[in-house]
């Protein structure tokens, strides 16, 4: 066995020992109630109130024999819903503007993900059905208003929190960090929706204008002349703020990948050309192809939208894998196009660790697989061990943090049995006893954490418990 192969093989044998060895300190450490009364809002005080989440919540938690378990699921899985939706009727259109919950602003991203575990019930739940159409539409707007923005205010007249920064944000505007995905999850939910209902009334005039707006601000962004609109300075010590060289970036060299200037942590990128970004608009783009050219009939924008697309896979492939010592061929999460590449991940969506999960093929592709391997390495920086877990961090949050997103994505990114269980025992013991998840949790002691109230890290943990739930049920039953 070649040295390769050998390293490989421990990375995959050893981690789920691993996981599990660096959990025993919370069986002396953790003293929780043994009631478990749940931590949700009171039904009157709750932002939306879905009856088929309520069936579905009251289903899975008669299927999960650990009661800590099933708390926290009972306490995550609807915590969008519970305490960052605002959904009315504007101009008697559905209007949703969603919270990411400590902070009183609506990122793309967030918005999109938080949503994302109820998609399946919407064909259930007309209620359910309008929130989704009133978020397609309020992202439009958002997007109209300024394409190259991550995050907005509801009252769309209202000045940034950020107003010092330069160019100064238009009213609405909460944020201005240029991050490709922000515009490939309002892609992701129009897509997603009109598949699951194939209600076609809200491809109105303006979401057409915003999706043409979308493929513009990419092209405009893969910089073929060498030029962008963009910069953004902030005045701030931290350094991962804003881009370097006056808020432009590091310099590239074309290559046909589109520039992201932030990750999907808001940090400032290293290399601009962020692969798993780029990975997810391609994705978008193909999303794109197939609603231009089967439902609007406009074959012209599809074939662009799929060319471009063509182009972003074929610059990947290209430029953006490498032969590692140890793994064989990966992925780099950051290139400059000259032939600078970082290897690292960040416990976010999209990275990529989460292809797999914004797009299942990615599970049978062999670079994708060794790009795993090493992502749960030694060898990945970011790959964080301590006395109370192991998992992806985050520069977001230094060197010694967690995040229980990376160990919620390395579960549904894997078909290991053993390894999800692993995971799902992680993320039980380091809640810090609040029955919630967190953004990050110090290695050794989990209740030293960051953002108490993060609900799209709560509703991904219900995704995970249901994803579990249908493909695996055994492993609720138990008792972790």
């Amino acid at each position: 066995m070649d040295r390769r192969t050998f390293i490989k093989t421990n990375v995959l044998a050893s981690g789920a020992m691993a996981l599990s060895s660096a959990t025993v300190w919370s069986a002396i450490s953790q003293n929780l109630t043994k009631d478990f009364v749940t931590n949700r809002p009171p039904v009157g005080k709750r932002t939306f109130v879905s009856a088929e989440v309520e069936r579905l919540i009251k289903s899975i938690k008669a299927s999960i024999k650990n009661k800590e378990l099933s708390w926290m699921f009972e306490n995550c899985y609807p915590n969008t819903l519970d305490t960052t939706v605002d959904y009315e009727l504007i101009d008697n259109k559905p209007d949703t503007f969603i919270i990411t919950g400590d902070i009183d602003a609506m990122w793309l991203r967030d918005s999109t993900a938080q949503v994302w575990p109820y998609m399946p019930l919407i064909t259930k739940d007309d209620k359910l059905k309008n929130l989704v159409i009133g978020l397609i539409n309020r992202q439009v707007k958002c997007i109209l208003i300024d394409p190259y923005a991550n995050a907005f205010y509801k009252d769309l007249s209202k000045v940034s929190h950020w107003n010092d920064d330069i160019p100064r944000p238009v009213p609405g505007v909460h944020e201005r960090k240029w991050e490709i995905d922000s515009l490939c999850y309002a892609v992701r939910l129009s897509y997603d929706y009109y598949n699951r209902t194939k209600d076609s009334s809200f491809f109105t005039e303006e979401w057409d204008k915003a999706m043409r707006l979308v493929v513009k601000t990419f092209r405009t962004e893969q910089r073929k002349d060498g030029t962008s609109p963009y910069e953004f300075i902030r005045k701030t010590s931290n350094m991962v703020d804003s881009p370097v060289f006056d808020g432009t970036g590091r310099p590239t060299k074309y290559t046909g990948l589109i520039h992201s200037m932030f990750r999907p942590s808001d940090d400032a990128t290293l290399y601009p050309f962020l692969i798993p970004s780029n990975c997810f608009a391609a994705i978008a783009l193909r999303e794109l192809n197939e609603l231009y050219k089967v439902v609007l009939n406009d074959t012209g924008f599809a074939q662009e939208c799929l060319d471009f697309a063509l182009e972003i896979e074929e610059a990947i492939e290209r430029y953006a894998i490498e032969d590692h010592l140890d793994f064989g061929k990966i992925f780099a999460y950051e290139i400059d196009g000259f032939g600078n590449k970082v290897f690292m991940d960040d416990a976010n969506v999209p990275s990529l660790m989460s292809l797999a999960y914004l797009k299942p093929e990615y599970l049978n592709n062999e670079v994708y697989k060794n790009t795993r391997s090493f992502l749960l390495s030694d060898s990945n920086p970011y790959y964080i061990k301590g006395k109370a877990a192991e998992g992806q961090g985050s520069p977001h949050t230094g060197k010694s943090s967690i995040w229980p997103m990376g160990i919620i994505l390395r579960a549904l990114t894997s078909e290991d049995e053993t390894e999800i269980t692993n995971c799902i025992q992680l993320l039980k013991e380091t809640h810090a006893n609040t029955g919630f998840m967190h953004e990050s949790f110090h290695k050794d002691d989990p209740n030293n954490f960051t953002r108490s109230w993060f609900a799209w890290a709560n509703t991904l943990f219900g995704e995970l418990i249901i994803r579990v739930y249908q493909k695996y049920p055994h492993i609720l039953q138990k008792d972790f």
